[in-house]
């Protein structure tokens, strides 16, 4: 959890305990719920966009194959070479 092991965590805790006063604690504790709703809604949203892209990125594969495949196919018929006749005619 953001680099810290759990043990830092729990010194960390404990020192906010005894040096925040015992009134404050419910005001503490409002923002801190207001802080992890706020972080909830941001990685929803991260989450929403990267699905939203990830269905873009989808759908646009077959177009792209499509494309790969027609622009092949044309590029092989103009550098395919047409057998030359030969002329019988004075040498």
């Amino acid at each position: 959890m953001f680099g810290i092991s759990w043990a830092e965590f729990i010194v960390i805790l404990l020192v906010a305990i005894m040096v925040i006063p015992t009134r404050y604690w419910p005001d503490v504790a409002r923002a801190l719920a207001r802080v992890v709703k706020f972080i909830r809604s941001i990685i929803w949203k991260i989450t929403d966009a990267s699905e939203k892209i990830k269905e873009q990125i989808e759908m646009e594969e077959p177009i792209n194959d499509i494309i790969n495949t027609t622009t092949k196919d044309v590029l092989d018929t103009i550098s395919v070479r047409k057998p030359v006749k030969k002329r019988k005619g004075k040498k």
